[in-house]
């Protein structure tokens, strides 16, 4: 049964945003305590803080694709959710990357690389929007997400476990998720001019038939 009260704010999807805000201190806090030991109180080791920043990151992706499938699924759009859903990601990669930068476990240069993506696409789907299309999700920009999700947590670990050199491994994944965003933005550049040519012409068209 579809959904039409897209006024509506207490609704699973939406529950699962929030919680995914939530997440986001304790990611900070936690990342914050490994690299600063000597503010807390050392009864938590930092490589528990650091599995605990880590898998923290990876429930609230979780809860991304989670929210996302019920609304699917339940056919639940409202205007809170469309709102705050990618706001919630945004905040919570990031604050995760910046994080990560200030621990030196991330290059700065990816990381003003991958934010200032993020602005630019997030200013070209507002002209869009306001244009009257959507700017499709391209699959340059699907692998940029899978590499840059995949990278941060194993970042955030930051020593060898299970025998895996899992900071080595996320800093390769996080370049090239850095590579891949400056490919997506040029790809997401040129479909917002070729709609926007298509349509000026549609409307050339409709204003020559009214004429």
């Amino acid at each position: 049964m579809p959904h039409t009260n897209d006024l509506e704010i207490d609704n699973l999807p939406n529950r699962l945003t929030i919680l995914r805000m939530l997440m986001i201190p304790l990611v900070v806090l936690s990342l914050y305590f490994v690299d600063h030991p000597q503010q807390g109180t050392g009864t938590i080791p930092t490589w528990v803080l650091s599995h605990v920043a880590a898998w923290t990151f990876v429930a609230a992706s979780l809860t991304d694709w989670l929210d996302g499938w019920i609304a699917r699924r339940r056919n639940i759009v409202t205007v809170f959710g469309s709102f705050l859903d990618p706001i919630a990601d945004k905040f919570l990669v990031v604050s995760a990357l910046i994080m990560l930068a200030a621990m030196n476990r991330v290059h700065a240069v990816v990381v003003i690389v991958l934010v200032l993506r993020e602005m630019y696409i997030t200013s070209l789907r507002l002209l869009a929007s306001n244009e009257g299309f959507t700017i499709p999700v391209g699959q340059s920009g699907k692998w940029k997400t899978g590499f840059q999700m995949t990278a941060i947590p194993m970042l955030m670990m930051g020593y060898n476990w299970l025998g895996m050199p899992w900071d080595q491994i996320g800093t390769v994944c996080i370049w090239i998720a850095g590579i891949l965003s400056l490919g997506s933005a040029v790809g997401y550049s040129l479909h917002m001019v070729q709609a926007l040519k298509q349509k000026r012409e549609e409307r050339k068209k409709r204003s020559s038939v009214g004429a």
